[in-house]
């Protein structure tokens, strides 16, 4: 994954949460947060939440191996929530994630929504990095950790 060639190797699937490529990586980003932040990580996403129409997960395979992945959720009328971004840590620093991120803006500006909202946290710098390079924004916190002081949301509205 290191060189030009081998970003030109990246596939974006679409999958269902419960495809064992996804749970993998989603299992990965869970022990990762547990050990970023403490505690048992965060709580698992019911499968159906990111069932099409309203909600997509998608996986990024190098030569049939999954190496990132993210997903949407409906969260309320026209605003779609980005979950499970993660990049196994050989892969980071390289584009994945920000390939992730625009595959899973066009798939929701496709089905509808007008922004993306999500929830990360200050022992996850790189992800507030790439979010604000992008365009997301600071809005207030919601959700599961919105009382959590380490928690910062961002959101962008999606040009279609």
């Amino acid at each position: 994954m290191a060189d030009e060639d081998s970003q030109s190797e990246i596939v974006l699937r679409a999958v269902a949460l419960d495809d064992p490529r996804a749970r993998q990586l989603e299992d990965r980003l869970i022990a990762e947060m547990a050990s970023r932040y403490g505690g048992g990580g965060p709580k698992p996403i019911p499968v159906e939440h990111f069932a099409p129409p309203e909600g997509c997960f998608v996986v990024a395979l190098l030569d049939d191996t999954a190496v990132a992945c993210g997903g949407f959720r409906y969260l309320r009328p026209e605003v779609a929530e980005i979950k499970r971004m993660y990049v196994e840590p050989a892969g980071r620093g390289q584009g994945l994630g920000r390939r992730v991120l625009a595959d899973l803006e066009r798939r929701a500006a496709e089905a509808g929504y007008g922004q993306m909202w999500l929830e990360t946290g200050t022992e996850q710098p790189e992800a507030i990095a790439l979010y604000s390079s992008v365009g997301y924004l600071p809005t207030a916190p919601y959700g599961e950790f919105k009382y959590d002081e380490r928690s910062r949301c961002f959101y962008r509205t999606l040009r279609g």
